[in-house]
């Protein structure tokens, strides 16, 4: 209806794969009154402190999600699709920039977290591989030989390329397959 004008329309949807279906889309939705959905917003505040104690408690929360995520990875729960690369983060930070600042900000402190706990991996060649080294000093009461270090180094390069390399390629077939 439009205007008071039944219309007809004739729609083809396209094709997306979502939980490995195949389903059709044509990409509409409902409009969404503003009103409405401001009486559906709660606006929460926080002292200083309260404010640092909520801050580490949800960055704590994304963090155990982070790991959550890459463990069903490994384990073969979750598609390896959803691997993001530069080029995917990037247009997720320009749509969430569109939303405006906070969604913004948000979105920031959503990659930083990830990248964190990444970095915090035992992965050599990363700070958590570091870690590593260090707690292997500890228990065996000697540094890591510099061979050891060596061929980790080499084992940490290859996992780090090719986890890069599979976020890119992810990206680019999203962006390719549109």
């Amino acid at each position: 209806m439009r205007q008071g004008q039944r219309g007809e329309l004739s729609v083809v949807p396209d094709t997306v794969e979502e939980a490995g279906q195949r389903i059709g889309k044509i990409g509409a939705g409902p409009k969404v009154d503003e009103a409405v959905l401001a009486t559906l917003m709660t606006e929460v505040r926080y002292g200083p402190l309260d404010a640092l104690w909520q801050g580490a408690v949800k960055t704590w929360d994304m963090g155990l999600f982070t790991l959550e995520m890459m463990g069903r990875m490994v384990l073969g729960q979750v598609s390896w699709k959803n691997l993001s690369g530069p080029l995917t983060i990037a247009d997720y930070a320009g749509q969430s920039a569109s939303l405006g600042w906070i969604s913004f900000v948000g979105f920031l402190a959503l990659v930083s977290v990830s990248l964190g706990v990444l970095n915090l991996l035992p992965i050599p060649l990363l700070d958590g591989g570091h870690l590593m080294y260090y707690v292997a000093e500890v228990f065996t009461g000697r540094p890591v030989s510099e061979r050891t270090m060596e061929i980790g180094g080499r084992i940490g390069m290859a996992l780090l390329l090719l986890l890069m390399s599979f976020a890119l390629f992810n990206d680019l077939q999203r962006l390719i397959s549109g």
